[in-house]
């Protein structure tokens, strides 16, 4: 069959790793072709109208993790990308009193001090050791792994790896290993005593995990949501004026600039050597093929099985994916007001963590496992109406609600009402009033995240972020490299190195990968 179109590189998927790796290689001179499910693009990063007259992030919805290259080599202010910083990173109200992080380490340390002045002074410790083992992963970020039982090349970047962790000192080699191998809980109960002090670091262990912080290995997820920055702010978490989607349409419009083709409302059928074919029929073949796919569905669903060995379509099958998460935005006719904090202030513009112990969290978890459904969620609510008045009519907001536990195979189509209804419960609990003030809402449950946006399981990490699956083992030993089994075909979405959150690292990367094949540089 004569191919509808032939371009250097097809790229399947305009999420934003997929038009992160479009635009650097255009960049490099390729001719490049971008194909999108959806009407548009974005992925999980679009902002999107949920009722009428309110907008806001349908699915991802708060900023620390892209990475400051991608946001220069891209021009991505340029095309009116504009980051603002939360006033406060989380704001805990619990059954009396609250604890509000952020602000500078004085303000911190006071608000620890109302709970426990022993926490209150391991803090800026705690901070101090976090910070330096995150500084050496942060460095890997935007590194390919090397491939075990690879060439030379891995070799020499297995030794660059080693010469940096011997830039440590022993204990933070230890503390490395830790959060690499514990359980959030335990590495958390080391530095503190007072059950909002753990909650307030712990909600971040179990975001997109479906976990108990008393699992071990939740150490690391905790740790993957400290790369990050804002404007160049370490740590801090922020929004993108305008809603995620203007992460994706900054891209999309530099990827148009350099030249690249993308077709929205293109779904793809299949996907092999040289070769993507569309469900309507149509044909595009390009010497590589860029998959921004969860690796379970690129290779169980879009590549022939008869096209990767055995052990490789086993271990697929066998890759964890599945958050518990349900996401919900809300349109409000005026702000929450918090029982332990009536008065507007900064922490409405704050990560607003509803799960006050480490305890609650794991009980949500367990609830999930035993009936589908956390009793009482864990809800993280932003209201990013108070930074961008964009989103909704003047004196309304939107609130972003990230939920957890719900088991992603629970019967969805049965029981999405019963889960909107305990997730409005908790906040009720909390922000009386909060009910009255709902004048409308979309809700996903795991499934439909996996329906709308590919993320199976409703996995919003295109894979668990577990030992097993990280760095050189992802998505498997032998493949960390984003360069699949299938030659020519390539893996530039969250289920290659660095993982899940929208950071563009793996885009940025596999364009690399990609145009080293393809004897040139980035």
């Amino acid at each position: 069959m004569n191919p509808d179109a032939i371009a250097d590189v097809v790229v399947v998927g305009a999420g934003h790793n997929g038009l992160t790796c479009a635009c650097y290689l255009a960049r490099a001179g390729l001719k490049v072709k971008v194909l999108e499910r959806r009407k548009v693009v974005g992925g999980a990063a679009v902002t999107e109208a949920f009722h009428p007259g309110f907008r806001n992030s349908t699915a991802s919805y708060t900023v620390s993790l892209l990475q400051a290259k991608v946001i220069r080599d891209l021009g991505l202010a340029a095309h009116g990308l504009r980051i603002v910083e939360r006033p406060l990173s989380n704001f805990l109200p619990l059954e009396s009193g609250y604890l509000k992080v952020g602000g500078g380490l004085e303000a911190t340390q006071r608000e620890f001090a109302k709970f426990s002045a022993r926490d209150a002074g391991r803090l800026p410790a705690y901070w101090e050791k976090l910070e330096r083992v995150a500084d050496v992963l942060r460095a890997m970020v935007l590194e390919t792994p090397p491939n075990v039982g690879g060439g030379l090349r891995d070799v020499i970047a297995a030794a660059g790896v080693g010469w940096r962790m011997k830039d440590l000192d022993m204990p933070a080699r230890r503390d490395l290993l830790g959060l690499f191998t514990r359980s959030a809980a335990d590495w958390l109960e080391d530095w503190f005593e007072s059950e909002p002090a753990k909650a307030a670091f712990g909600f971040d262990a179990v975001v997109g995990a479906f976990a108990s912080p008393y699992h071990p290995g939740t150490g690391y997820v905790l740790l993957h949501h400290c790369f990050g920055e804002v404007n160049g702010q370490r740590g801090a978490w922020g929004h993108a004026v305008g809603g995620m989607g203007a992460i994706s349409e900054a891209l999309s419009a530099e990827a148009r600039r350099l030249g690249v083709e993308i077709e929205c409302e293109a779904p793809v059928a299949k996907v092999g050597p040289g070769s993507v074919v569309l469900e309507d029929g149509r044909e595009f073949a390009g010497r590589a093929i860029v998959a921004n796919v969860n690796p379970k569905l690129l290779f169980l669903k879009l590549v022939d099985g008869a096209l990767l060995e055995p052990d490789f379509r086993e271990r697929m099958q066998r890759y964890k994916c599945g958050s518990a998460t349900f996401r919900m935005n809300v349109a409000l006719s005026a702000l929450p007001r918090f029982s332990v904090l009536p008065e507007e202030g900064p922490h409405h513009g704050a990560g607003i963590i509803l799960a006050p112990s480490l305890g609650y969290m794991d009980r949500a978890y367990l609830d999930a496992r035993a009936e589908g459904i956390a009793r009482a969620p864990i809800v993280e609510m932003v209201i990013p109406s108070t930074l961008d008045d964009s989103l909704a009519p003047k004196g309304a907001h939107v609130a972003s609600l990230f939920c957890q536990h719900f088991d992603p195979e629970a019967d969805w189509a049965a029981r999405k009402p019963e889960a909107v209804d305990r997730i409005f419960d908790v906040v009720e609990r909390h922000a009386p009033g909060f009910r009255q003030s709902v004048v409308g809402y979309s809700a996903l449950s795991p499934a439909d995240l996996e329906r709308e946006f590919g993320l199976v399981g409703g996995d919003i990490f295109h894979g668990q972020l577990s030992l097993d699956q990280l760095w050189s083992a992802r998505p498997v030993l032998g493949h960390a490299d984003y360069r699949t089994p299938v030659k020519g075909l390539y893996l530039c979405g969250s289920g290659a190195h660095p993982g899940g959150g929208v950071t563009g690292a793996p885009g940025h990367n596999c364009a690399r990968e990609v145009l080293r094949d393809f004897g040139r540089r980035m």
